[in-house]
């Protein structure tokens, strides 16, 4: 069952490898690999986090999540905003975590047409954990995985324990 410490694992910095696909939801396995930095920290007294993604690829963009933890539904909420797409603030994704793997889905759009939008964390229990996004435009009967990360910690320290609680 999901909890409040679900993300401690993310706090900190890290160097990110990408692999993303070329074309989304056009039948493509044409993937682009880049580089990227991530760093997070805890928010509102621990009871979110936020991480600021950067990188150069492409011209380079900047991104931010947000995520929310509700104690009573014990559920999270994910919000994603870059600098591609200013004053836009993408739908949540929610969910949790069921041991060590967390799946959150929501409703988005892509190129004006809805679809189903699913963020996957895995690994988050070792030195390299794994984002994904994968869209459907089924309604969530088939997922089109889309965009992976890699994550490796910065500095090689083992966690939230040598992270500072800033920004609370």
């Amino acid at each position: 069952m999901s909890d409040v410490g679900d993300f401690d694992f993310w706090m900190g910095e890290w160097t990110v490898q990408n692999r993303r696909l070329r074309k989304r939801l056009a039948g493509s396995d044409e993937w682009e690999e880049f580089e990227a930095e991530s760093k997070a920290w805890p928010i509102l007294g621990g009871l979110g986090n936020e991480d600021v993604y950067r990188t150069e690829h492409d011209g380079g963009f900047v991104g931010m999540s947000f995520r929310f933890f509700d104690p009573k539904t014990r559920e999270w909420s994910i919000y994603w905003a870059d600098s591609r797409r200013p004053g836009l603030l993408d739908p949540p994704v929610i969910g949790s975590f069921k041991g060590h793997t967390g799946v959150f889905e929501g409703d988005g759009t892509f190129d004006g047409r809805p679809i189903r939008v699913r963020f996957t964390w895995s690994g988050i229990t070792t030195p390299t954990p794994c984002w994904e996004q994968a869209f459907a435009d089924d309604g969530g009967e088939t997922w089109e995985t889309n965009w992976i990360n890699d994550f490796t910690r910065v500095g090689g320290d083992t966690g939230p324990s040598s992270t500072p609680a800033t920004g609370t």
